[in-house]
């Protein structure tokens, strides 16, 4: 790949930086009246000033990196230097692997920080230009739920990169086959992953510009810390979205089976809604408990969409789905609503699925749950919530039941109608 001479090996180790000035990329904006302005603040999509490795930078530093000039300063490892972070890739550091190569837990020496390393496979899934891809996108976008990259290592043919550790994994290690010991996630700890997924999702295609498809969003791609924040991972297989009069970007299908869009697996033709179906497929994931394929059932369930797809138009059924290691501990009303958003995300015409802004709209109204300092269990009621009857709860939550409804309604129809106000605006101010 002579076309990035820092990704050759005898590339000198005075460069420390990846030149992208001929590439397009994502530059974060906040939406006002009067258009796009860019963003000064945290969430800004720049790229953090060099630091010297024997500096552990400030958590004011790693919040605000600066994108100047075109180019990527990233902090750049040795392969020594990770493989001693990682006891020489010992497989009592091993956190995972899949088609891209291995993850491991490492500890880094001159700072102590704890990493989450991921060694490409030299003969796997992904090159490098999919590794320019990832450093790219993280290294330029920053917000509270994408993963945190802290490096990267070049050295020869060796591929590796450097995360922030993820002290509970990912998703699918809580929601998908669980060890008979493990607890599993209660109703709003559900929630409140889908809502910040979702949120991560709309930084992408809200805020980046170009906007950002990400393109293989799974259970296994959102990663979870100590508190249960879900950030996404793997960037990958992301895709500059389309710009100006262009409703779609063409593109080789790639994704995981089971959770690509149908017009996209189809086509190639890759929108942002293709995402927003992918999403669907992650909330159905977290309320049933099973996964998007899944062999091992019977041939009528193995496609998690499709069996989904009978119990849709008929509320009444809607428990069924459930995932059973709830044990009925959901408030029916919050159901039927996930349920809903779904269905929604899961439209066969791309067209008809709502923004991603709309779906952060909704699930926020879900997530207004007790909550979970663990995330895993339920919070233990106080004396006074003891008292209240099974017939109090049940009165209570029907009274409220139509109004949260319309809430979710009157947010939706709110968004829609503020985003078509302001493209009209943006139009008549284009014609002047």
């Amino acid at each position: 790949m002579s076309c990035f001479p820092c990704f050759s090996s005898d590339a000198k180790k005075a460069s420390k930086k990846i030149d992208i000035q001929k590439e397009r990329v994502p530059v974060a904006y906040n939406r006002d009246n009067n258009g796009y302005t860019k963003q000064s603040d945290e969430g800004v999509a720049r790229s953090p000033p060099e630091t010297h490795k024997n500096k552990k930078p400030s958590s004011e530093t790693a919040n605000k990196k600066e994108a100047g000039n075109g180019n990527i300063a990233a902090q750049t490892f040795t392969f020594r230097e990770l493989a001693t972070a990682t006891k020489n890739f010992r497989q009592e550091c091993l956190l995972g692997e899949g088609g891209f190569g291995r993850v491991y837990k490492g500890l880094l020496e001159n700072t102590g920080q704890l990493v989450a390393v991921k060694q490409l496979d030299r003969n796997g899934l992904q090159g490098n230009r999919e590794f320019l891809v990832e450093v790219l996108m993280l290294s330029l976008l920053h917000h509270q739920n994408l993963v945190n990259l802290i490096g990267y290592c070049a050295d020869g043919d060796q591929r590796l990169l450097v995360y922030e550790f993820m002290a509970l994994g990912s998703l699918d290690d809580h929601l998908l086959d669980l060890a008979p010991h493990q607890k599993s996630l209660e109703w709003y700890t559900r929630m409140r992953i889908a809502s910040g997924a979702a949120r991560g999702l709309e930084y992408l295609h809200e805020k980046a510009n170009p906007p950002v498809i990400y393109r293989d969003l799974k259970s296994s791609n959102i990663l979870l810390d100590e508190d249960y924040n879900p950030k996404l991972s793997d960037f990958g297989l992301a895709k500059l979205g389309p710009v100006g009069d262009k409703v779609h970007v063409s593109s080789r299908v790639m994704g995981t089976y089971g959770y690509c869009a149908p017009e996209y697996a189809r086509t190639g033709m890759l929108t942002l809604k293709s995402d927003v179906y992918s999403f669907g497929v992650v909330l159905l994931e977290i309320i049933t408990g099973r996964r998007a394929i899944d062999t091992t059932r019977p041939t009528e369930e193995q496609n998690l969409v499709t069996w989904a797809q009978f119990f849709f138009k008929d509320p009444n059924r809607y428990p069924e789905m459930v995932d059973p290691l709830l044990k009925g501990e959901y408030p029916v009303k919050f159901l039927n609503q996930a349920v809903g958003i779904a269905a929604m995300c899961l439209q066969e015409e791309a067209t008809v699925r709502p923004l991603i802004t709309d779906v952060v709209t909704a699930l926020e109204i879900l997530c207004t749950g007790p909550s979970s300092s663990s995330g895993a269990h339920s919070a233990s009621p106080s004396p006074v919530e003891e008292k209240i009857t099974a017939e109090e709860i049940q009165r209570l939550d029907e009274e409220s039941a139509e109004e949260r409804q319309r809430a979710v309604a009157e947010a939706i129809e709110w968004s829609s109608h503020s985003r078509d106000e302001k493209r009209l605006s943006l139009g008549v101010r284009g014609s002047l």
